[in-house]
Formats: structure tokens, C-alpha cells, sequence
């Protein structure tokens, strides 16, 4: 972002043109002030990142919500370990002077740019990012107007500095730890497609089968669309085939709790009748009867790493961009079958 030529601050009348409608339309999608359909919702928000336009009222507003402002965009409400990366976040961001300002991203591309929008609108000094796909429009958006993006929980192509935990290899142990236990039937409840936690921790699954000498079947990948009620359809669909598995990884904490939900109801118990491991930790999981084994995202290094990343962005924006793997921890619990205190 060093060194760039001055650039002329783009206007409504340059989306409209991007976009193919009218400046009223525009002003329309952007202030909600008329329902618009959603080809050119879609449309005039694309326009916006590639022109990199920010709504002026933001920019005569400076002096109120601007420099020493982290935004922060990510699906923090439907997500219960981003609750706990916003905490660190805060955490650690208040330590060092900067308040944190948080637009919810939905997991959807079209609400993602959205909340870059609104944070840009701001006038925040970096922005952390949890991506719903690659990433790319809101890096893209940011970018234009300089303004420095560190993407947390979910790699991303961009050449930005990133944070995230290995999804594949830890997926791939909690399938060799059921495989151990006695399982050659092991399902998987994945994630929303697209993103890009369900693809690799999909990958980790297909090789602790691969690796265990175990086929793999596509009827025991069911989608649970990383939630509560996609995942218990997915268990639904599960314990309806012929010959149903009998352990079950599930991609996110969320959908656990879904799963879980679906095996009371259909009058199963873990383990006895079925096997459960999940990615991600809940606080409140050797609360469980079992309790759970999980992967354990380490929400607190995430959020130290990714507010320290964004503090010498913001200083030093022409270091070359960062890549940094943590390894989530695995929490051995009771609901994969295993005695307690066995190892």
C-alpha cells in the first residue's frame, strides 16, 4: 500500500456508472431507502469494491469514530467461538488505546461487503476479518482506500496478513482417534459450503479414512450448512440409511449442538448408541453428560495474534504479508466412547 500514486476519491456517480443504474438507485441500496432487487443489490454492492467508494457523511464525521478504531467484521452473533474471539479482540485492542467496532457479516458475501462498507464508512484504521469465502471483494474494497485487512479463522488467498488454525491434519486425528475406538463407519456433518473451514476440515476427514484403511462413502458426508437445524437434518438423514454410522464428526460447535439435539430426539445416546467428536470447544462442554471430545480453537491466540498483526499493519503497512498456523488442542473427553481418564 507504500508509495501509491494519489488517487482520486471515487463517487456515487462512479458506482452508478460501474453498476449500470442510476445515482438515485445507488443511494437507494446504500441508505435502505427503498427496497431494491436483489440482482442490483448485488450489483451496485460489487461496483462499490471496485471502486473502493466510501459515503461521504463518514468522511465529514472523522473526528468522532475515526483514527485509533479497529473494525471488526465477522458472523459474530450465529457463532458462539467468535464470540470469544471478539472478547480477545477487545481484550487486547483496549490494551494498546484502539476501541473495536463490530459489523456482522452474516457469513455472506453480499452482507460481508456491507459491513467493510460500514466500517470503512468510519473510518477505522484496520479492519479483522473472518471471510465467507475467500475474501476477496471486501480485501479488494479495503484495499483500494488503503486500509489494512488481517483475516482470522479462515485462510484466504489475498496476499494479506492471516491468523487461523490447521482445520485438515486435527480433523484428520479426531477420525484416527474413533478409528482406534473400534469405528469403521464414521460419518461426517460438514459445514456451509463455500467456506473455506468446511473444505479443509472435509479434507481432514477423507484422509483419517484414507489412512485408516477405511472407504470412503459419500452417503456419510451429510450438510449440515453450519447450523443448529442443518445439522440436525443432517443427522436425520444419516440414521436413515440402511446401514448408519456409528461415530460422527461434527464440523463446528454449533452444529454439534444441533446433533446432539437430533440424537435425543430420535431416543440414541453417546456413546452407547452412537460416537461424537466435534471441531471447535464449547466453555461449557465437560458440562455435557458425556462430555464432549473436541477440537479447541485457541481463541485467545487468534485474537492476541490477529490485534498484533493489525497494530504493526497499521505503523509499518509495507511489511510483506503474514501467514500464522496455530494448532487447535485436543480436549479428550467422554462422548467418543472412551472410559474417563483413559488416554
Amino acid at each position: 500500500m507504500a508509495g501509491r500514486a494519489p488517487r482520486q476519491t471515487p463517487t456515487m456517480a462512479d458506482v452508478a456508472r460501474r453498476a449500470g443504474v442510476s445515482v438515485s438507485t445507488v443511494s437507494h441500496v446504500l441508505n435502505k431507502t427503498r427496497p431494491v432487487a436483489p440482482a442490483t443489490v448485488r450489483s451496485v454492492l460489487g461496483a462499490v469494491a471496485e471502486t473502493g467508494y466510501v459515503p461521504d457523511p463518514a468522511a465529514r464525521a472523522l473526528g468522532s469514530t475515526g483514527y485509533g478504531t479497529i473494525g471488526l467484521a465477522m458472523s459474530a452473533l450465529s457463532n458462539p467461538y467468535f464470540s470469544s474471539v471478539v472478547h480477545g479482540i477487545d481484550r487486547h485492542a483496549s490494551a494498546a488505546g484502539y476501541s473495536v467496532l463490530l459489523a456482522d457479516t452474516h457469513d455472506e458475501a453480499d452482507a460481508e461487503i456491507k459491513a467493510v462498507s460500514e466500517l470503512l464508512r468510519r473510518r477505522v484504521s484496520a479492519i479483522i476479518l473472518a471471510a465467507s469465502g475467500d475474501g476477496s471483494p471486501a480485501i479488494r474494497y479495503a484495499d483500494k482506500v488503503d486500509v489494512p485487512v488481517i483475516a482470522i479463522d479462515r485462510f484466504v488467498p489475498a496476499g494479506v496478513d492471516q491468523v487461523a488454525v490447521d482445520n485438515a491434519e486435527p480433523t484428520a486425528f479426531l477420525v484416527d482417534h474413533l478409528a482406534a475406538v473400534g469405528h469403521t463407519r464414521i460419518a461426517m456433518v460438514t459445514g456451509r459450503a463455500g467456506l473455506t473451514t468446511t473444505r479443509e476440515r472435509r479434507a481432514g476427514y477423507l484422509l483419517g479414512l484414507r489412512r485408516n484403511g477405511i472407504e470412503a462413502d459419500p452417503r456419510h458426508e451429510a450438510d449440515g450448512d453450519s447450523s443448529e437445524d442443518g445439522a440436525g437434518v443432517a443427522v436425520g438423514r444419516l440414521l436413515g440409511l440402511a446401514e448408519p454410522p456409528t461415530a460422527l464428526v461434527v464440523g463446528n460447535n454449533r452444529m454439534t449442538i444441533g446433533a446432539l439435539r437430533a440424537l435425543r430426539d430420535a431416543g440414541l445416546s453417546v456413546p452407547g448408541d452412537l460416537a461424537l467428536v466435534s471441531f471447535d470447544d464449547f466453555e461449557w462442554a465437560d458440562l455435557f453428560q458425556p462430555r464432549l471430545t473436541a477440537m479447541a480453537q485457541p481463541a485467545r491466540s487468534i485474537a492476541e495474534q490477529a490485534v498484533a498483526m493489525a497494530l504493526s499493519r497499521i505503523t509499518s503497512p509495507a511489511l510483506p504479508p503474514r501467514k500464522v498456523t496455530i494448532n487447535p488442542a485436543f480436549m479428550h473427553r467422554e462422548s467418543c466412547g472412551c472410559p474417563p481418564g483413559a488416554p
